[in-house]
Order: structure tokens, then C-alpha cells, then sequence
């Protein structure tokens, strides 16, 4: 990077800490914008809810300096580094969302590109990256405001840079894929051989491109994992290296994975108590074949307007496809509360990549997964901020969703470019939280599994709650909402459970109290930390963390 814009940058160090409270609405659709920071002094490339309402976010070590300094006069020296060998200012915070307000931390090698999980005892467990810290394992534990990551050496076997993990039933994380890493390994380390070989991530492997890194995971209901990358999927059984099931490849045969970034998710569980449970799996957007190639020459082609959707436990599965009403590339997908997914953020041509991107797509939108084919989209207000390559979005617990990162450059760069490096954070307000739903919308008032408390498998679990408006005993839930570790277009063990047996009885004016049962298993659920919601006619609750063992 040239010295002047080494200058250039060291010349914008500030700490940008007040709240700022501007709302954004237009009158094409439902939903609103809030800008809660102009400035965090970073990107958000890589952001986790915690259970304190903190969310650990970070970009990378190697882009130079950042906006935000390191307190107390804290500098990182790495001589390995490319860009900056001793750094001053920070490359990763602590987002309060209670209080809106941030503060920094210091990672000790670089984290661009990485992957993490949160285990059962509430902290991040994040692994690998670029260059020095390919190898690295990082913790960061949840505490009210004093505490940093701690680092721990080559915690890792392999090289992992764009990697995928997820949380596992007994607690450990699974580690899969990476650039160059057909295989994967568990983490903390109990076994051995310390890597196993996985050909189907060499198999997804498009020469030039990949188009197959940071695969889509998600734990199935029979303990398995469903593995998609590229363009196709197996049912993996991890404990024995085989693989179950393969799927068909998603019609047209595009790309979904990076770099032709789409985005997946895992369809709520519900009928939690059936023999086989039907778990579907939803992937959206990506790129054409051969995309990634045609932006080396400055051909933005465009993106994919397709979603396939896919009932992973049938005997004979197969893809259904939907039409969205934008085409994306480099799109969220967030389950909120209700079981709606939200997909934000991306762009309508290009790939992810340095300067790759083309035509943002403002406007969010939900997918009904229970609507009737052909009317499951609903197209929301838009942004006024593009958010394109190395953009993150994260559910929070009061149902808002946390928007933020964008910078499609090897470098903070903030003039003379088409998407500038974007440093603020939004919340976006999905329909179900406008007042003219507050009559709807329960509040949560105590229950069986109260903070300090833990619930177990198959329990029962009661929840009282209040609605102010007449209530529809039939069109009452509670869900539970496992938060996700977010980065390039992908919600790493984020899954949403409908908790049946339902049975609601009124205690009191506008009180009532509803029971269900828990998931029977850490297959469906596994041990951790969850936000529980009451959800009234699609209007859900602010959520309260519960905690499952």
C-alpha cells in the first residue's frame, strides 16, 4: 500500500462512539432502517450475538491501519505482516447492543477470512485465517466489559482460510474445507488422525475458481451433516467418514458457494416428536458458471434470481425451484423469530471478490416458507447503503437485525472508489415490529427457564406471557433461535426449532401461560445457548436467552 495512503489513513484514526438514531422508510414496503453507528472504526466482516446482547465483530489485521485505536496504548507488533508491522489500532470490537455503544479489542494475528463457533459454555471459539493466523484458535468468553481475546497457538492441523465450522452435538466444533483443504478436523483435539479427507470438497473444486469454499453445513435431524458445495450436496455421517446420501446437483447446474456466493439456510424443525422430522434446506442467489472468470475482465454478469429448496430426509428428495424478485449475489439469509427468512444485502451482478461487485440490492426480502408456491416473497424498504463484498447481517434478540461491513477492496479505502469501505452499523426493523402490531405482540413475563437457569432435553417448559389484544390460542408458538456465527453470506449454525405440545391456559387479564416440550436431543438442538420467543400471529416476542444441556 502507497505510503500516502498510509498517511491518509493514519490521519482518520478517530473513536466514534455516540449514538445515532436516523430512520429510513420509504413507502415501497414494510420495514425500517436505523443507523446506530456512522463509524466502529472497522469492517464488520465477521460478526456473534453473545448471551450478554454483546456481538464480537472483526475484519482483518492486514488492511492497514483502521479508524479505532487500541487503548491504553496498546500496539500489535507482527513482523509477518504485510501492510502494517506495528499497529496501533484495532481490528476488532465489542458491540454493545443495549446500550449502543462499542469498544475495541486486539486480535493478535490476522483473522480475514475465518470461521467460528460458540460452544455450550457461551464463548466464541473462532478459528484459523490468513497467513499467521491460518492455524490459530481464538477465544473470546463473555464479560461485562473488561475482557480481550486470548489467543492459543497453531490450535489447528490444517491451513483453514475459508473454512466452515459447526457446533456439534457433544460440544466440540467440526472444521471443514478451507483454500487447498479437502478434509476436515475437530476442535479442541481428542483423536487421532487429527485430519480426515473429505473428496467431495475436492470433487465441488472448479479449477480457477473453486466456487466451492465456505460450504453450507447444517446438523440434520438424525446426527448427520448436510455438506452443500458448488452446486450440489451429500448427507455426511462425520463419526465414520461416510457419506450417506448424495443429492442431485440443483437444477441449472450454477454455482452457489464462494466466490459465485449464494446463501442457505436450514428451514425451522417443527414436529419435533416425529419418527423422521422434515428439515429442509433453502439456498438462494450466486452466480452463473463462469462469473468469476468474466470479472477478471471486467464482465459483470448477472447474478442468479433462483432459490432450491430441498427436504434432505425424503427417500427420494429432490430440488424445488422459486424465482426471487431481485437477482443476488453475496446475500444474508437470517431466520427471524416467526420462522420467515429474511434475505439482505449483495449485489444484482458480479461475484464476491476485490472489486467484483455490481448494482447493490438495497431492498430486503422475506421468504414465507409456509406461503403457497409463487407468493412466498415479499420485498421490503430498501437501504441507503450498499452493502456488497464482506457484509454481515445477524439476528438479535429483540428481533431487529444487526447490518453492517462492506468493503469490496484489498485496503480501507474511502474516496475515488465505486463501494467505499463501510464502516457503520444499521439495524433493520422487520413488519412484525411497526406499533400498529404492538397489540399482537406478547411479552414475555417469566418462565421455567429464566436466566441462571438450564433446561434439559425432552422437558417441559413453561412460559408465561402477556398479550394486550385478544389472543388466538391457535396461532400461538414459541420458538428458540440458536444465533449465528456470520460472514460471507453464510449463518454458521444458525437453526430455528418450533417447540411442540403446546397448551395454553389464561392465568390472568391478558396473562396467560403456555407449555411445550423441549427438543428430545442435541441432534435437533445442540447444547448451548438459545433466544426463546413467544410468537402471536407471526408477531413475535423480545426474545430471553435460555440455555440447553
Amino acid at each position: 500500500m502507497p505510503s500516502s495512503i498510509l498517511f491518509f489513513l493514519f490521519l482518520q484514526l478517530f473513536f466514534a462512539i455516540q449514538p445515532c438514531h436516523r430512520v429510513v422508510t420509504s413507502a415501497g414496503g414494510g420495514g425500517r432502517w436505523q443507523l446506530l453507528q456512522k463509524n466502529i472504526g472497522i469492517v464488520a466482516m465477521h460478526m456473534q450475538l453473545l448471551n450478554n446482547d454483546r456481538v464480537v465483530i472483526y475484519d482483518r489485521t492486514d488492511f492497514g491501519r483502521s479508524n479505532l485505536s487500541l487503548p491504553g496504548g496498546k500496539c500489535r507488533d507482527d513482523s509477518s505482516e504485510i501492510v502494517i508491522k506495528h499497529d496501533c489500532t484495532a481490528h476488532s470490537v465489542e458491540y454493545d447492543v443495549l446500550a449502543n455503544k462499542f469498544r475495541p479489542l486486539m486480535v493478535q494475528t490476522d483473522v480475514w477470512c475465518s470461521s467460528g463457533a460458540v460452544v455450550p459454555d457461551g464463548s466464541l471459539i473462532q478459528t484459523g485465517g490468513f497467513s499467521d493466523g491460518e492455524r490459530k484458535v481464538r477465544t473470546f468468553y463473555p464479560c461485562n466489559g473488561d475482557c480481550d481475546w486470548v489467543e492459543t497457538g497453531d490450535g489447528l492441523k490444517a491451513k483453514r482460510w475459508y473454512a466452515t465450522n459447526h457446533i456439534l452435538p457433544d460440544g466440540k466444533q467440526i472444521i471443514i474445507g478451507g483454500r487447498r483443504q479437502f478434509n476436515y478436523e475437530f476442535y479442541p483435539k481428542t483423536s487421532s488422525p487429527d485430519v480426515y479427507s473429505l473428496p467431495f470438497l475436492l470433487q465441488t473444486n472448479d479449477r480457477g475458481s473453486e466456487n466451492n469454499l465456505y460450504p453450507f453445513v447444517f446438523l440434520n435431524s438424525d446426527g448427520n451433516l448436510f455438506i452443500f458445495a458448488n452446486n450440489r450436496a451429500i448427507l455426511f455421517d462425520y463419526k465414520t467418514g461416510k457419506v450417506v446420501k448424495t443429492y442431485p446437483a440443483i437444477p441449472g447446474g450454477d454455482p452457489r458457494s464462494y466466490p459465485s456466493t449464494g446463501s442457505a439456510v436450514l428451514l425451522p424443525l417443527k414436529n419435533l416428536d416425529a419418527a423422521t422430522i422434515e428439515a429442509e434446506v433453502l439456498v438462494c442467489g450466486g452466480a452463473p458458471k463462469g462469473s468469476f472468470e468474466k470479472v477478471a475482465k471486467r464482465n459483470f454478469v448477472k447474478a442468479l434470481d433462483t432459490c432450491g429448496r430441498i427436504k434432505i430426509n425424503d427417500p427420494n428428495p429432490q430440488w424445488v425451484m422459486e424465482t426471487m424478485p431481485y437477482a443476488r449475489v453475496m446475500g444474508d439469509m437470517t431466520l427471524l423469530p416467526n420462522g420467515v427468512v429474511l434475505i439482505i444485502n449483495g449485489a444484482g451482478a458480479g461475484t464476491a471478490g476485490w472489486e467484483n461487485g455490481r448494482n447493490p440490492v438495497l431492498n430486503p426480502i422475506l421468504y414465507w416458507p409456509n406461503g403457497a408456491a409463487g407468493s412466498r416473497f415479499e420485498s421490503l424498504n430498501p437501504s441507503t447503503i450498499p452493502r456488497m463484498y464482506h457484509s454481515t447481517a445477524i439476528l438479535l434478540r429483540d428481533g431487529r437485525v444487526l447490518v453492517g461491513g462492506s468493503n469490496p477492496h484489498i485496503g480501507y479505502e474511502f474516496n475515488g472508489v465505486l463501494f467505499p469501505t463501510e464502516l457503520s452499523l444499521e439495524a433493520f426493523s422487520p413488519p412484525y415490529l411497526d406499533a400498529q402490531n404492538n397489540y399482537l405482540r406478547p411479552t414475555i413475563v417469566s418462565s421455567t427457564a429464566s436466566k441462571g437457569k438450564y433446561i434439559g432435553y425432552g422437558q417441559k417448559l413453561l412460559v408465561r406471557f402477556k398479550v394486550t389484544g385478544k389472543l388466538m390460542a391457535d396461532r400461538i408458538s414459541v420458538t428458540m433461535v440458536a444465533p449465528a456465527f456470520n460472514t460471507h453470506s453464510y449463518s454458521m449454525n444458525h437453526r430455528l426449532l418450533v417447540l411442540g405440545n403446546t397448551k395454553v391456559t389464561s392465568v390472568g387479564t391478558s396473562t396467560y401461560d403456555i407449555q411445550v416440550t423441549t427438543p428430545h436431543s442435541g441432534y435437533l438442538a445442540p447444547s448451548g445457548h438459545y433466544i426463546l420467543y413467544v410468537v402471536h400471529q407471526y408477531i413475535p416476542s423480545t426474545g430471553i436467552w435460555v440455555k440447553i444441556l
